[in-house]
């Protein structure tokens, strides 16, 4: 992008900020609980749809340091104890976000007795290519304090394949997602192609894959390809981005359907990025906006 178009993309950027983020407030009652985890606790409870999973993201600020990001995340485990007790096919996780932890060893492995106590799965959250490999190192560090362990691969990157295939041989639950961070190898490759190279990996070689795409013929593609060699599907969607499409999906193939429900201040401002750069779910808001209006209630 070139300099006049960059700060013009800019000034729309700030514009959008100011006159958007009332609009997306309103719309995200009915899929975001707020800022504080026990507002995602209740949204859990009181307002999700019925006979959903839960996982639950602490999005933390810049400035936050790994041990407010721990406390965050070991309090996330223990509400999500008291979603569902005592029902392990409902039981939810925490995801976590290695890089503000700073990659500790010790967090780690505190946070992974926590689950295992608990009888949670504790997952790793993708960020940028650039963390992929301390991502896996630190995940292979943990394996020997915790059985229960997830990885997120995303369908865009080149190195894709490989941690899919690393996940497997190592028994790991995969959630597969296209991808927020492009890759400097490829940066044009086709995140949706990408997305169906890494299922088609997993097939027939784990015991479940997370399909976690808002997207939903993508999410019908996969989940068609997992049943043909019977390997478990879940579908997991973002609190924040609509899913009516995706649900509907779920009930007509009884499928199981995880939330990731995000909390923390840095929250708001990543979701509003993402509907920036996805306009196609602009309307959509605007009509869960003013639904938020007439109809308050969301399940």
């Amino acid at each position: 992008m070139n300099m006049p178009a960059y700060a013009a993309y800019a000034t729309l950027k700030r514009w959008a900020y100011a006159w958007g983020e009332p609009v997306l407030q309103r719309a995200s009652r009915a899929y975001v609980p707020g800022p504080r985890l026990e507002d995602a606790v209740n949204w859990a409870r009181l307002r999700a749809p019925a006979g959903c999973r839960f996982t639950f993201g602490y999005f933390n600020a810049e400035q936050e340091s790994p041990d407010r990001v721990e406390q965050a995340c070991r309090e996330s485990i223990l509400a999500l104890a008291t979603l569902n007790p005592g029902n392990a096919e409902m039981a939810g996780y925490c995801s976590l976000k290695v890089p503000p932890l700073g990659y500790g060893a010790g967090a780690l492995k505190r946070l992974a007795q926590q689950a295992a106590a608990h009888g949670q799965l504790l997952h790793f959250d993708s960020h940028g290519p650039e963390t992929a490999q301390p991502t896996l190192a630190a995940l292979e560090a943990l394996r020997p304090h915790h059985a229960c362990l997830g990885l997120t691969v995303p369908g865009r990157w080149a190195r894709s394949l490989e941690d899919a295939e690393w996940a497997a041989q190592r028994g790991l639950r995969v959630r597969v997602v296209k991808g927020q961070w492009p890759c400097p190898d490829q940066p044009h490759a086709d995140p949706r192609q990408g997305f169906l190279a890494v299922i088609d990996r997993l097939v027939g070689r784990v015991s479940e894959v997370a399909v976690a795409t808002h997207d939903t013929a993508l999410a019908c593609e996969a989940a068609r390809r997992l049943a043909t060699r019977g390997t478990a599907c879940e579908l997991e969607l973002l609190c924040g981005l609509p899913r009516r499409g995706v649900m509907d999906l779920a009930r007509s193939q009884a499928l199981p359907v995880r939330l990731y429900v995000p909390f923390g201040q840095a929250w708001l401002p990543y979701a509003f990025s993402q509907v920036l750069r996805q306009p196609g779910l602009w309307p959509r808001l605007l009509k869960d906006s003013l639904a938020e209006v007439w109809q308050p209630a969301a399940r």
